[in-house]
């Protein structure tokens, strides 16, 4: 932000150098880059941060030096004069896109005098490096930077039926901007329309049709509150970048759109003539409320670490634009002024105190009182999770969140809805993202295609065994309203099944001893049937498992076989224990006993381990799985043996032969029940 020194002593009174100007208010957090000679006047160029849009016009900066100096301030109170017929009469504004403008300001000046601007005027716009234009876009573009409201003047002869409509492009919808250069228009872009078509993009740069010539008589001033992520999003897809859409991205004071109106409308009639209409075209959909804050005066030494007076903090709140609206021993309730809207807490308001104070005042040895902070139990979590994988031998990776459509469409457990589609081209990190994949980038539903692509890599290079875990967001678009945006763990492993089910088994029992992963057969063109499952913990869908499948390992490149997973990190975050606990360990012996059970050949061993445990009780220590064999001679067709081994124990005595009898009978008659399992003697 260059702001003009001249321009800023005309609302503040400061007796001190530029120079200590410039060094304060760097040390207040708007840091000084460099000043630069204008003739008699000095740019200054300051950093403002992007929470600090109220900095960026000349009375924010000027507010910010007037507390530091405890200088008066003065800011204008514009009262131009109004005649003629009322701008209701000829003129009208409606409000379609609501959630893109929530306040629409319009003023009307009859009779201009279209010519160039008094020297004052272009000598403080050269200053700041705005070449004028002439006195009527040359009073707009002042009053944007004197308060950092964008304003634009329409001719308002060329506004069709006297009518402003702010609504969404129809689809096909083209401008031509007052740079002369026609843009697509896009669904979610924010256009003023007047009653034949676009006349301005909203926030972002006027058309050319209805822009101020030397032929203009009437103009109609606009003030209004546009949407930052609408005017940043239609800012970059047409490359099309302004002052106006740069403050309007960081947010701008809506209760100050009347206000720049005002001040607009007096200064053209003072440079450019006319008669102002009475009254406003003010259309406001919302109406939002300043943050109140409560503040205790005794948390100052417990964050700074040293006392600063109550009579400094209270003046310091006073000249921010902070209202006092109550008071209570060293409690006060502050209502933050409608330009400051990054004033929510009560640290907030603390840091304002320390900033103004100077914080070179605060002694580099002062002692300020810490306490732990508790961690929340999903950060919590997720170490656990990053243990258990890296102590099973697992490396974690970082990969994109954009991937080529077909890696896009080759797996996606979580939802149905099709891949986002975004603006951004791929930089080619993954090195297939930079092979013939097609130039569009999708946002990524699954972390599984990104480590495969990892594993075909690692394979290119001879590393043979890779063993890769990522914990990373997906993006998954929803029927109305933003993505939803879950946090998954996905891994790839060049082990068998049965070992990656038996890591995810131990990371479930890691959060909590007494989860059990259950299996269930699903279906995915990229797994393998026969070696793939449905996860779930406590009946809740978990995640996904599987060998992935001939095609697969062709889509992605793959020379030998990997197993993939991906699993929903807020299950974990829901079912964690994070307490250590304990389980005595029963001082009596186990007994194991082996079943051979023939089954048909659908009859999946999660099953069969889900009948067992059902019915073997608490005397259950673990379930084995040894190997499965088929011999349609001895069995018949369509069946398979599957040997498994149970281990009981008891906490309370030696397990008898009856106690082991009635168990086994137990589970015999159960999965026999069950899923018709046979058991062999």
């Amino acid at each position: 932000m260059i702001v003009s020194w001249n321009w800023l002593k005309k609302y503040v009174a400061v007796t001190a150098s530029r120079e200590e100007v410039e060094q304060r208010l760097t040390m207040s957090g708007l840091n000084h880059e460099k000043s630069i000679a204008h003739g008699s006047d000095w740019a200054i160029d300051l950093d403002v941060t992007s929470n600090r849009p109220d900095c960026l016009g000349h009375l924010g900066i000027a507010r910010e030096i007037a507390v530091l100096f405890d200088a008066p301030f003065q800011q204008p109170v514009p009262q131009p004069p109004t005649s003629g017929a009322p701008i209701s009469e000829v003129a009208s504004v409606a409000i379609e896109a609501e959630r893109l403008c929530t306040r629409y300001a319009a003023r009307l000046i009859r009779g201009v005098k279209i010519g160039p601007s008094p020297a004052w005027l272009q000598d403080l716009l050269l200053a700041v490096g705005i070449n004028p234009v002439n006195n009527v876009v040359d009073c707009t573009n002042f009053v944007m930077f004197e308060c950092g409201q964008p304003l634009h003047a329409f001719d308002f002869a060329k506004v069709r039926g006297g009518r402003i409509i702010v609504r969404e492009p129809k689809p096909g919808e083209k401008i031509e901007a007052i740079d002369h250069r026609e843009y697509p228009l896009e669904s979610g872009m924010c256009v003023i329309a007047d009653a034949s078509g676009p006349i301005a993009i909203a926030g972002v740069m006027g058309g050319a049709e209805s822009e101020v010539t030397s032929a203009t008589r009437d103009i109609l001033i606009e003030s209004a509150w546009f949407d930052p992520l609408s005017v940043r999003n239609a800012a970059r897809k047409l490359n099309l970048h302004s002052p106006s859409s740069y403050r309007f991205e960081r947010g701008v004071d809506w209760r100050g759109a009347d206000w720049a109106s005002l001040r607009c409308c007096e200064l053209i009639l003072q440079t450019a003539g006319g008669e102002l209409a009475p009254g406003s075209l003010d259309v406001q959909t919302v109406i939002p409320q300043p943050h109140q804050v409560t503040f205790r005066l005794s948390r100052i030494p417990r964050v700074l670490g040293i006392e600063i007076p109550a009579d400094f903090v209270r003046k310091t709140f006073v000249g921010l634009g902070l209202q006092v609206e109550r008071e209570e021993g060293q409690a006060m309730t502050l209502r933050a002024p409608s330009w400051r809207r990054d004033l929510e807490r009560e640290v907030d308001l603390i840091e304002e105190v320390g900033r103004i104070y100077g914080y070179d005042k605060v002694p580099d040895e002062v002692p300020v009182p810490m306490t732990a902070s508790h961690r929340p139990t999903a950060n919590r979590v997720w170490d656990k999770v990053r243990r258990a994988l890296t102590g099973c031998g697992f490396d974690e990776a970082m990969t994109p969140s954009l991937v080529p459509q077909v890696w896009a469409e080759s797996f996606s457990p979580w939802t149905d809805g099709p891949p986002l589609v975004s603006n951004q081209p791929m930089l080619g990190v993954l090195e297939k993202a930079s092979q013939n994949l097609g130039a569009v980038s999708f946002v990524r539903r699954s972390l599984v295609p990104n480590l495969l692509e990892a594993k075909r890599i690692n394979e290119y290079r001879s590393n043979e065994d890779v063993e890769l875990f990522e914990i990373a967001k997906v993006y998954l678009p929803q029927d109305s309203g933003i993505p939803r945006d879950p946090l998954l763990c996905s891994l790839v492993s060049s082990r068998d099944y049965s070992t990656v089910k038996g890591v995810l088994e131990m990371l479930a029992r890691s959060v909590n001893c007494d989860l059990q992963l259950e299996t269930y057969p699903c279906d995915h063109d990229l797994l393998d049937v026969s070696q793939s499952a449905l996860l779930k913990l406590n009946g809740d869908t978990w995640g996904w498992l599987g060998r992935v499948s001939p095609w697969g390992r062709k889509l992605f490149g793959l020379r030998q076989d990997a197993v993939v997973a991906e699993f929903d990190l807020s299950l974990l975050e829901r079912e964690a224990v994070l307490v250590p606990r304990h389980r005595e360990v029963s001082e009596f012996p186990p007994v194991t006993r082996d079943f051979n059970f023939v089954v048909d050949i659908a009859v999946r061993w999660s099953a069969l381990e889900t009948a067992v445990r059902q019915s073997a009780g608490n005397l259950l220590e673990s379930v084995c799985y040894r190997e499965t064999f088929r011999d349609e001679s001895k069995d018949g067709p369509g069946k398979k043996r599957l040997l498994l081994s149970v281990t009981l124990r008891s906490s309370s005595g030696t397990l008898t032969g009856q106690q082991l009898d009635e168990v086994s009978q137990q589970i015999i008659a159960n999965c026999d029940r069950q899923l018709g399992a046979k058991v062999l003697a």
